[in-house]
């Protein structure tokens, strides 16, 4: 029946003249100011979490940047640079455990401000040497100042002897987005290194402009020690907001009867104080850490978290050994600065990886991929990533022309002891020392190790400009020229090796973006295989496993196998071996190429078995998308119970915003 326009006027008329209860008003005030407090607070959480994120990143990745820094500022070998990396790491190993099993029970955001203060703490710990072990020497000829001739630099006695640099200007020395955020921390870490590699050590504490080298040259170290002050400062900024946040947040309105994970609801709770009380004192130490070995158990007998675990510490292995040593592989491999390694690092490789885990989770939440389709398409990233590194073997540089180490002084190549071959007839009537390190460029195209070995005997002009003149080992070399002159620093590698390094770009993005890919579907299988109390207790284990079987030795020994191509050690002022001057190309090629691949290629047996065992678990019928649009991974729901019930839990619904929320 039709109801009159009058008939609807007057009802509505008779509704609006209804009295009103102004409690009502009040009340709903009051739950939408609580529920923009609510909002507040959380995003204030999540943007200082993400600043913290940041703050870690760029410490983290700086200290990649300023390996070949540190090698040459003090003297050390990979290997002992790669401990130095490795022991960044300690300081989880005493507290991961406790935090990701307690930290839930605890004041989290004041846990948090506690970690950045330790973590500013270590940052100004690394540059403390720089002020402690005096200034930096290199070696490098001195030529007589505003002369046209100067000394030779074939010393006929001992009478003569080379200064250091340092020691003439000695007395000029003045007295989710939080996922987003941590990529972004690596980028900036490295174009800061990139930055403060121009800029010389002792900058600030000597003359520069007494300084006789440039940061193009191979004796150049930057001020490595700034970004570390730099990035100590950041993280005590990141830890300030965390010291004024409350233990709980209050949970919003309308998720209060949302299904949420059980980490979560102990971080966004009600802001009941009689309940807070009652669970305080229920919940006691020792009961908690009584669940400690079953929850450990309960993990370790779960067969795809642990062969998932086992994947990734492998291939956590290959990409943190690779990742710390490349900027030193693009160094020597194709003769680039430390200020361009980084800065090609940080623009390049790294927001390749950003978009490579963009682009994972976009193709989960876009396609919808159940547990077993994310175990697929983390192994075929993994899989097509290591295949795209296997094309690097052939984008290498050839070895330099370095007279005694890659050929003899008559221009053959070397097959006998680099050491003797230093020494020839042509520089027999030179006092000169095996262990100098200040190259020059023959006319002839090839490197000497120092003027003295190449038989110079006069110079002229300063510093970077200095040209040595009657040098009769270039003279040997190159007999259809009369020509016997050198210049400052070792010459340019083959013309093919800047086309080389170009094709290596773009190939090492491209296999950064693929392995990148399977980055989210990883972690998503990870959190899905697990029950929902133990994901916190879970990650931590995972986290802490990556780190100590991966984060602390992979350096380590990718730097001792780094050293077995040294072609030419320096030598220490107080004795002893000192860093790497120079290495063999082709040699630190497969290695450093050959060490990760192998390593990629044994995690991926690992992620197959990760395969095998969830198709295992699964019906045919669970790889289709049933009619209401959910994925499973275990089959019917008996066969779930009894997953269940025998602790071999792999979640069967996906929520994006259960494993995507705070």
């Amino acid at each position: 029946m039709e109801i009159s326009s009058k008939e609807n006027t007057h009802f509505f008329s008779k509704n609006t003249i209804l009295p009103v209860d102004r409690s009502s008003f009040k009340s709903e005030s009051s739950a939408s100011k609580e529920r923009q407090s609510c909002c507040g607070g959380i995003k204030i959480f999540v943007g200082a979490l993400s600043f913290v994120y940041f703050a870690k990143a760029l410490a983290g990745s700086y200290l990649k940047s300023t390996i070949t820094q540190i090698e040459r500022r003090f003297d050390i070998p990979s290997s002992l640079v790669g401990i130095i990396d490795g022991s960044f790491e300690i300081g989880n190993l005493l507290i991961i455990i406790l935090v990701s099993y307690f930290g839930a029970k605890l004041h989290r955001p004041r846990i948090i401000g506690a970690g950045c203060l330790i973590m500013s703490a270590g940052t100004f710990l690394i540059a403390m040497p720089q002020f402690f072990m005096g200034r930096y020497r290199y070696e490098r000829f001195q030529s007589a100042i505003n002369s046209t001739v100067s000394i030779s630099p074939c010393l006929p006695d001992k009478s003569q002897t080379p200064l250091s640099a340092l020691e003439k200007s000695q007395g000029k020395i003045n007295a989710g987005c939080v996922q987003t955020v941590a990529i972004i921390g690596p980028i900036f870490g490295f174009l800061l290194g990139s930055l403060c590699a121009k800029l010389y050590v002792d900058i600030g504490f000597v003359d520069l402009e007494s300084i006789t080298i440039t940061h193009k040259d191979v004796q150049w170290v930057g001020a490595w020690w700034l970004g570390y002050l730099i990035a100590g400062v950041i993280s005590i900024l990141a830890g300030i907001p965390f010291w004024f946040l409350p233990k709980h947040l209050a949970k919003p309105e309308g998720r209060k009867d949302s299904n949420t994970s059980s980490e979560q609801s102990k971080f966004i709770t009600e802001d009941n104080k009689e309940q807070h009380k009652s669970y305080q004192q229920q919940v006691k130490i020792a009961e908690m850490a009584k669940d400690f070995l079953p929850s450990l158990k309960n993990l370790f007998g779960n067969p795809v978290y642990l062969l998932y675990l086992c994947a990734s510490i492998i291939q956590f292995n290959s990409l943190i050994g690779m990742v710390t040593y490349k900027p030193k592989y693009i160094e020597q491999q194709y003769g680039q600065t430390s200020s361009k390694t980084n800065f090609v690092i940080g623009l390049i490789n790294i927001p390749a990886v950003a978009f490579g885990i963009f682009s994972g989770g976009l193709i989960m939440k876009k396609f919808r991929i159940n547990v077993l389709g994310a175990a697929k398409l983390s192994l075929g990233s993994s899989f097509f990533g290591y295949l795209l590194l296997l094309s690097l073997f052939a984008m290498g540089c050839e070895n330099s022309d370095v007279a005694g180490l890659t050929v003899s002084y008559h221009g053959t190549k070397k097959t006998t002891d680099y050491e003797q071959a230093l020494f020839s007839e042509c520089n027999s009537g030179c006092l000169c020392s095996k262990n100098d390190w200040d190259p020059i460029c023959g006319e002839n195209g090839v490197t000497y190790i120092s003027a003295c070995l190449a038989g110079c005997q006069a110079s002229n002009s300063t510093g970077e400009n200095t040209i040595f003149f009657n040098c009769s080992c270039v003279g040997t070399l190159n007999s259809s020229s009369q020509s016997s002159s050198a210049v400052v620093g070792p010459c340019q590698k083959g013309n093919d090796c800047p086309k080389m390094f170009l094709y290596f770009l773009v190939i090492s993005v491209i296999t950064s973006y693929t392995l990148s890919v399977g980055g989210t579907p990883g972690y998503i299988l990870l959190l899905r295989c697990i029950k929902p109390h133990l994901k916190s207790f879970a990650l931590g284990i995972y986290t802490l496993a990556i780190r100590v079987l991966a984060g602390i030795p992979a350096p380590v020994y990718f730097g001792v196998a780094i050293d077995t191509t040294c072609l030419k050690w320096g030598s220490k002022r107080c004795g002893g071996r000192g860093a790497c001057r120079l290495y063999d190309s082709s040699s630190l090629r497969y290695m450093y190429l050959g060490l990760t691949l192998v390593l990629g290629t044994v995690s991926i047996f690992f992620s197959v078995a990760v395969l095998w065992v969830l198709r295992k678990s699964s019906s045919p019928a669970d790889e289709t998308l049933s009619a209401n649009g959910e994925r499973g991974a275990c089959g019917t729901k008996s066969r779930r119970e009894n997953f269940v019930s025998s602790d071999h839990l792999i979640q069967t619904t996906y929520w994006p915003e259960r494993e995507t929320r705070l």
